[in-house]
């Protein structure tokens, strides 16, 4: 469809119109026979979009000749000055190199320097005295011989021997005579220079030997004779030797590195590899930029990562590759000097720490490169996955720490393999439990089932508080550190740790309870401040089946035994992204590979804190909870929720009379308070509304809600919140179901 806008000129009047341009028309259609009731040449219908240029073989293309080339405009719509200032920007280079200007590669490069340069004077002070001298005394006459023998060649002019002695083989006479009378010239000139040369040195030696201190004379020997001793060293073994350092470092060039790309193949036979900057110095390594042919791209260059650190000739450790986000084929390599990931990152920075704010990012470790990294659980859920004895429980628990040095933090802390790694978080932990085996009378398994009830209970209670708080407090319905911090309000952040969590997901009786609730809390729970930490050793889905695993946004891979087993911990596709974590090494313990916790995915070696490290933490924790009066639940000794939770619903079915349909919650409370008074107690103390809503909270797991209840007390009629005996009867029969079935 073709439109002609049209303009009325100043001055003409309206209603006439003027064409601002003319229309060329196309024929619509080519057709060997014209129809003669087919519109004339030019006319365009209504609706059609098809268009034919003439071409030599149309006859109706007779007369029209092929125009000059028109080039089309190199940019139609050019960018912005701000795109052009952006794209400046971009490929302007930095005045100076990063390692001058940011603090920590400045760091890195000043500590490489000292334990380079100390290695090397370490190195030759030791052999000094052992190595150096007695070859210095070995070498140093012959030394001697050598430089007489060389004075003495020089005096002589000896260079010019074999001219003179080919001027008398070709019986030159003329030619032999003009040498000669050189030669002597020479030497008479030698002569007297040596001589000279000889008297200045012996008056000099004299002297010193004479008038010159002890420690002056004793230089000057001593370098005559290293002089004398290098002179006189045999060229396959130097004087020196060359320093041994600790680590295996070379220079790099471009010929080192296009040889590795070559090896590799990512290289075409007509096109190599280029380079978008010069390689340089980065930290503990090299930096390389390169840019592949066209065709290859980032996927080929993982694919060949062990080529590559094969033509590099170093181990596959010590090669990390960067994407670039402007080019697919542009490749960011940093070579170690040595395997970064072998080297300890060092103790926890929480042992200098007095308090931390959870709210916050805290320090969970370094990068391959030594820069710190920073973690956060703020509304996500994180799964930590390895094999044993590779630091998965010491990863995850120095995130426990962090949030232990909170005191507006809760803990939930249960260990399925009752080991001795979270013993102490007693001091601090709202609940607490250790295996699958009751002792002590307290059964570890059914105490886990309780404070799952009892945190999805507050979760959904934290939806529809927040919801109802005014602006000025809630603003958008979430948790704000102020809310959490309002011990009225009773939302604080909440940390729900379970380490080999198999071992509760596959218990026989309560496994599939414990399974529902976990995938509820680590699906729902973050949003409100209630975080879940989950680790394991059998990522299988047997053991810690998908819909458990899927839930969690962050996930952190130390060292596993296939890539299979990996991509099962950080996600499908992760493999083909070039996390594997089956590629560490056995003695890379506390690294893993982190993914979700931020935008970029990568390398964490954890800090470490080991048992006393955490106990000491958690004594200066548990002080902090006591000053703020926030130490609670089974570390203040309170007592725990597995008795009420378990048999809430038989204790409310047995304080229920006959023929009661109907029952306010407040009276319901009061009786339980009569039959457990060490249990209900409490709640019995409480006024009116909070009693109901105690009972309310303690019911909801079971899904027992409570509606309006009205009852005519001296003639007027009073509402309250109560329950129904049908709503409590389904409740108990669909708990003996799932009972039966598990």
């Amino acid at each position: 469809m073709t439109e002609t806008t049209t303009f009325t000129p100043a001055g003409d009047p309206e209603g006439t119109e003027h064409p601002t341009a003319d229309v060329l028309p196309f024929p619509l259609k080519k057709k060997t026979d014209p129809d003669p009731t087919a519109p004339s040449e030019g006319a365009v219908k209504p609706g059609e979009w098809e268009a034919e240029l003439p071409d030599t073989d149309d006859p109706e293309a007779d007369g029209l000749s092929e125009g000059a080339p028109v080039d089309p405009p190199r940019e139609v719509y050019p960018p912005s000055v701000a795109e052009w200032m952006e794209a400046k920007d971009k490929a302007r280079m930095p005045v100076l190199p990063d390692w001058v200007k940011l603090p920590d590669q400045r760091t890195a490069v000043r500590k490489w320097a000292v334990r380079h340069y100390s290695a090397v004077v370490g190195y030759h002070a030791v052999r000094l005295p052992l190595v150096y001298t007695p070859k210095i005394c070995m070498y140093s006459p012959r030394g001697a011989w050598r430089w007489s023998t060389a004075i003495g060649r020089w005096v002589s002019d000896a260079e010019g021997k074999s001219l003179r002695l080919a001027s008398v083989a070709n019986e030159d006479a003329a030619e032999y005579l003009k040498l000669s009378r050189q030669r002597n010239d020479r030497v008479r000139l030698r002569g007297i220079v040596a001589t000279v040369g000889g008297f200045v040195g012996l008056a000099a030696a004299l002297t010193l030997f004479v008038m010159a201190p002890s420690w002056l004379l004793m230089l000057a020997v001593a370098t005559l004779a290293t002089t004398l001793g290098v002179v006189g060293a045999p060229a396959d073994r130097p004087l020196i030797d060359m320093a041994k350092v600790t680590f295996r470092k070379r220079k790099l060039s471009s010929d080192i590195v296009i040889r590795a790309h070559e090896v590799a193949g990512l290289t075409e036979r007509d096109q190599s590899i280029a380079f978008p900057r010069p390689i340089g110095r980065d930290g503990d390594g090299w930096r390389v930029i390169v840019d592949l042919p066209y065709g290859k791209h980032f996927q080929d260059a993982l694919k060949a990562h062990g080529r590559l650190a094969s033509g590099l000739d170093i181990a596959p450790t010590q090669l990390f590759l960067d994407k670039d986000e402007t080019s697919n084929r542009r490749i960011s390599y940093w070579i170690a000097d040595r395997d970064p990931l072998a080297v300890p990152s060092g103790k926890s920075p929480l042992l200098g720490a007095t308090r931390v704010d959870f709210w916050k990012p805290f320090p969970w470790g370094v990068d391959e490169r030594g820069n710190p990294v920073m973690a956060t659980m703020l509304w996500l859920s994180l799964l930590v996955g390895a094999v044993p004895r590779q630091g998965k429980t010491f990863s995850a628990r120095t995130i426990a720490l962090a949030a232990a040095l909170d005191p507006y933090v809760r803990l939930y802390v249960f260990d399925g393999k009752a080991s001795p790694d979270w013993r102490t978080f007693a001091k601090v932990a709202h609940r607490i439990g250790f295996g699958i085996v009751p002792k002590n009378g307290v059964d570890p398994v059914g105490h886990l089932l309780t404070s799952l009830r009892e945190l999805k209970a507050d979760v959904e209670d934290r939806y529809h508080r927040l919801s109802e708080l005014p602006l000025h407090i809630c603003p958008e319905g979430k948790l704000t550190p102020e809310i959490s911090r309002d011990k009225k309000l009773n939302m604080p952040l909440t940390l729900f740790i379970v380490d080999e969590v198999q071992e509760y997901l596959t218990h026989p009786e309560h496994g599939k309870e414990i399974l529902s609730l976990m995938v509820y809390l680590a699906r729902v729970a973050p949003a409100v401040g209630v975080s879940v930490m989950t680790a394991t050793q059998k990522p299988d889905d047997k053991a810690c089946p998908s819909e458990l695993r899927d839930q969690h946004q962050a996930r952190f891979a130390l060292r596993v035994g296939a890539y299979q087993v990996s991509d099962t911990i950080l996600g499908a596709g992760s493999y083909s992204e070039g996390l594997d974590a089956s590629k560490l090494l056995k003695s890379h313990k506390g690294v893993g590979l982190l993914k979700g916790m931020s935008d970029d995915a990568g390398i964490v070696r954890t800090y470490l804190a080991d048992g006393r490290d955490a106990e000491r933490i958690l004594t200066r924790a548990a002080a902090l909870r006591e000053a703020e009066g926030t130490l609670t639940g089974d570390a203040a000794g309170e007592a725990p929720a597995p008795e009420m939770s378990v048999t809430i619903l038989d204790d409310v079915a047995q304080v229920l009379g006959k023929g009661e349909v109907k029952v306010w919650s407040e009276t319901i409370v009061d009786r339980l308070a009569d039959l457990r008074p060490d249990v209900y107690g409490p709640w019995a103390e409480l006024d009116a509304k909070p009693k109901a809503e105690a009972l309310t909270a303690a019911l909801k797991p079971f899904g027992v809600g409570t509606d309006q209840i009205a009852r005519r007390i001296e003639g007027k009629t009073v509402n309250k919140r109560g329950i129904k005996r049908e709503d409590l009867t389904v409740a108990i029969t669909q708990r003996n179901e799932s009972r039966d079935a598990g």
